[in-house]
């Protein structure tokens, strides 16, 4: 697919400043020092704990379902995505009242200036919003710490299992771990099988992903990026594929975990994701596993 193909044509997203309530910007020059990779692990966190306290009532309820227009990705937004992003910015204001400089692009709100344009935090704060309005348990939450607009300058993945309370995260450079401890990929299928495969998609398009579908033991569809994408690092999925365009922002945190743990992550002509914008205006079909070998055999049936 050519690379213009992925893009959606949506406009950009004007920045906007986003102040603490009742309180004024702390000088620059009164600026704290820059988080650690650890200090801004312990934000996603409390960020977690927030969301999961204004979610887990909502979930499959009609207040909870109550749409509200159209957020900054272009997706309904209801009232449960509205309330965890609420949280989400109310810890993230904090932070920059305490004189901590970056920018957020959130799914719901678009781009907002928090003192500087990197990093910048990516921010689905309902990843599996149909999964939410329905009840059905299994609904993520993305945070991601951006060096820079493409995916290979991602820093930091982190995803919440919003329901279960699970959480992975990822470092550059310094692997994937689940629960804090560091994991790599377990192998589960036998060489040359696909044993799970994972798929994100609509029923119109799911016939583009038939060479994989029949190459496979069994399918999964769970209904939210973030959480297929882990648990295909963890190796409990065998291969991921999006087979017709998705938007990057979603995948951001879990390609960094499958490439921390030696896995490939490419679109479905492999492609390399890391050299696309993570935004909201960048679409791809998506292909990726932990096991090269699987990722090489997945390639090859979908170019048939």
């Amino acid at each position: 697919m050519p690379q213009s193909a992925l893009h959606s044509g949506r406009p950009q997203h004007t920045p906007r400043r986003a102040h603490p309530a009742g309180r004024s910007r702390p000088a620059a020059a009164l600026a704290t020092r820059a988080l650690t990779p650890n200090g801004w692990l312990q934000v996603f966190e409390a960020i977690g704990q927030r969301v999961r306290h204004v979610v887990l009532p909502l979930l499959g309820t009609e207040a909870g379902g109550h749409e509200l227009g159209r957020g900054a990705g272009g997706d309904r937004t209801v009232e449960l995505d509205r309330r965890a992003e609420v949280e989400v910015l109310t810890e993230l204001n904090d932070l920059a009242g305490r004189g901590e400089r970056f920018s957020v692009l959130s799914e719901e709100a678009g781009l907002i200036d928090m003192g500087a344009p990197f990093p910048r935090i990516l921010v689905d704060p309902v990843d599996g919003s149909r999964n939410a309005k329905r009840g059905i348990p299994l609904v993520g939450l993305m945070l991601a710490l951006m060096e820079g607009p493409t995916l290979a300058e991602a820093r930091i993945g982190f995803v919440l299992n919003t329901v279960s309370g699970e959480r992975w995260h990822s470092l550059r450079g310094g692997g994937s771990f689940r629960e804090d401890r560091r994991f790599e990929a377990v192998r589960h299928s036998p060489e040359g099988r696909i044993g799970v495969l994972s798929l994100e998609t609509s029923t119109r398009s799911i016939l583009a992903a038939r060479p994989l579908i029949e190459l496979s033991g069994r399918l999964r569809m769970l209904g939210s990026t973030a959480i297929a994408l882990v648990h295909t690092a963890t190796g409990g999925i065998d291969v991921h594929c999006t087979p017709t365009p998705h938007r990057v922002f979603d995948m951001t945190a879990g390609v960094l975990m499958i490439e921390e743990v030696g896995g490939l992550t490419t679109d479905a002509e492999g492609r390399p994701l890391s050299d696309l914008p993570a935004d909201l205006e960048t679409y791809t079909t998506a292909l990726c596993s932990a096991h090269p070998d699987l990722h090489r055999l997945a390639l090859e049936a979908l170019a048939r």
